[in-house]
Formats: structure tokens, C-alpha cells, sequence
């Protein structure tokens, strides 16, 4: 089991991101992933920077630790030739140690181009589209793509690593399965469901399941059992909600009555590290193999530290 440490453009302003970037290699996770959003989830959360930026001032500050965006969206916001581009130039600022992760986005991100909010088939055409398009400008020669709803004409990328950046898929059924299994590199997952992995490996993906879930560290579990739920009772609402609300204010009514109790099937609090290991045994029993927490809140580097005298040598000791 690899675990990696989330950085939450949502709740952090660039230079904290860049900052627990550091903290996070040293503490020694495995690996980070990154959100890449325009609005946070809740106004509350207070930030969403832009991440390529933040991804280029991150390949510059550490030098271990490999790192992927979870997830960014190549179909309404970004072009997905902007997005070839950009990976290419990140993977090679970070020396290869960048990977792609797609996914076929949220309203409430990509709306704000003004070209309306597909339905969920449709997108995923668009993502299948985008993917086939980045792979061909990864092949490096001049490229032109004609698809129903993407068209790169007469492009050509003129600096690319020498190993083409890896793509992970994030999948919620089925269909996004297949598309994972058809254009990525490796499936990604929020929850532990069996049925991922199942329709993933059936439809022919041999790539790992990454995994997130979000955390809060504190010695007082009952203040941050409240904190997860100020800050990340969004997550309550389920994929299907989650893809289709437009603004933060459409996730604050629609989760206000969720209650402190209701995030145990979203997350773990307080400073026993059982809870944690527990909840990562459930990713590893349906066949994940890399995980990353999302410390919800400002306390970054308190995080790190327990993560590396007590957290880390746990996963170790009880996943190896």
C-alpha cells in the first residue's frame, strides 16, 4: 500500500499548497495528488488557485516524491490539447515524476466557459475524444484529430519526455471503466466499491486502483469530527449530485443537513490510528494499492509530522 498526501487547492492558497508539498516528501508519503478546480466545493473552503501553476512551482520545490492531478477535466474548460501540453511540460520540470489523472469533470468547475453542461454519456464521449487526441500529440508529430465534439488542427508538441506521462482514469460505473481500461494507464476511485475493479478488469484494464478519502488529525475527535463536516460535507452527497450542482452555494443547501455522525462513511478523524489503517484495509480488500488522504483543514504540517512517527510506520507495519 502507497499512500499519498492530497494537495486541496480548495482549502489552501498557492504557496501553503507548495509548501505541504515539502512537508509531505519529507514526512515521506509516497505520493501526492492534486484537485484542479476553478470554485472550492463551499465558500468556506476560501480558495481554488490555479493548479498547473502550482503543479510547475511543486515539480521545483521537491525532488522525490511523484505527483498527479485528481482530477483534471480536458473537455470544457481545458482544451485537451492545452492539457497535452501542459502535462508534457510538467513531466518534465518534474524530471518524469508527473502522471496525468482525467476524469469527465463537474458542473460546477466547467460551466464557467459557457458552453452548458452535457449529460453524463456525453461527456464521457468528449473524455474518450480528448484522451485519443492527448495521446496522439504525445506521439510527437504534426497532429490533426476530427472528432464529433474535439478537433486539434495542425498541432504539434515540441517538447515531450523521452516516456510518454502515464494517465490515470477516474471511474464511477461501467462505462468510465471501460474508457479506463481503453486510454489509461491506471484506474481511479473514491470509494472502495468491488464493482470497479471488477468492470475495470473485465473490460480488460491491468493497471493499478488508486484511491482518496479525506481525514482530520486532531487530538479532540469530537472538534474534528466538526471540522470534516464543516468543510467536506459536500462529500456526502454522492458522485451523481456531486457532478451536477453549479456553485458552492448549490453544495451548502444541498448538504446542510448533513450531521457530524453522517461522515463515518466519508472519512476518518482524531489522532488513534486505527480508524485510519481500518479504513485503508477497506481499499486494499477490493484491490486498491495507492491511496491518498486529504487533510481537511489548515493543520498541514501537524499532519505530517504524526503521519511520519505514527501513521506511515503503521501502513508499513500492517500493509508493507
Amino acid at each position: 500500500m502507497d499512500l499519498g498526501f492530497t494537495l486541496m487547492g480548495e482549502q489552501r492558497a498557492p504557496r501553503d499548497l507548495v509548501r505541504d508539498a515539502v512537508l509531505a516528501e519529507q514526512a515521506g508519503f509516497d505520493f501526492l495528488v492534486a484537485s484542479d478546480h476553478f470554485h472550492p466545493w463551499l465558500e468556506e473552503q476560501g480558495h481554488s488557485p490555479g493548479t498547473w501553476p502550482v503543479l510547475g512551482a511543486v515539480a521545483q520545490a521537491t525532488s522525490r516524491i511523484p505527483f498527479m492531478t485528481y482530477v483534471t477535466c480536458p473537455i470544457l474548460r481545458y482544451h485537451p490539447a492545452v492539457i497535452a501540453q501542459q502535462a508534457a511540460t510538467v513531466a518534465l520540470l518534474s524530471e518524469g515524476r508527473f502522471s496525468l489523472g482525467v476524469g469527465a469533470g463537474e458542473n460546477l468547475n466547467e460551466h464557467v466557459v459557457g458552453r452548458g453542461w452535457p449529460p453524463a454519456d456525453i461527456r464521457h464521449q468528449m473524455l474518450r475524444e480528448s484522451l485519443e487526441a492527448i495521446r496522439a500529440l504525445w506521439e510527437g508529430g504534426w497532429t490533426n484529430y476530427r472528432g464529433t465534439h474535439v478537433q486539434v488542427e495542425s498541432a504539434k508538441l515540441f517538447d515531450l519526455p523521452e516516456t510518454p506521462v502515464r494517465i490515470g482514469v477516474a471511474a464511477s460505473g461501467r462505462q468510465s471503466c471501460t474508457l479506463a481500461a481503453d486510454l489509461g494507464d491506471f484506474l481511479i476511485g473514491t470509494e472502495p466499491k468491488p464493482s470497479l475493479q471488477e468492470d475495470y478488469r473485465r473490460a480488460g484494464g491491468t493497471g493499478e486502483l488508486v484511491g482518496q478519502f479525506p481525514v482530520v488529525f486532531g487530538t479532540d475527535a469530537a472538534a474534528a469530527n466538526t471540522l470534516l463536516r464543516d468543510q467536506f460535507r459536500w462529500g456526502a452527497l454522492g458522485w451523481k449530485v456531486q457532478a451536477e450542482l453549479p456553485g458552492p452555494a448549490a453544495f451548502d443547501a444541498a448538504s446542510q443537513f448533513v450531521r457530524d455522525e453522517d461522515m463515518a462513511s466519508a472519512g476518518v478523524w482524531g489522532h488513534d490510528v486505527e480508524p485510519y489503517l481500518a479504513r485503508l484495509q477497506d481499499f486494499a480488500d477490493v484491490g486498491y494499492t495507492r491511496v491518498a488522504l486529504v487533510q481537511v483543514g489548515p493543520d498541514q504540517e501537524a499532519f505530517c509530522t504524526w503521519a511520519a512517527e505514527t501513521l506511515l510506520p503503521a501502513v508499513t507495519a500492517r500493509f508493507g
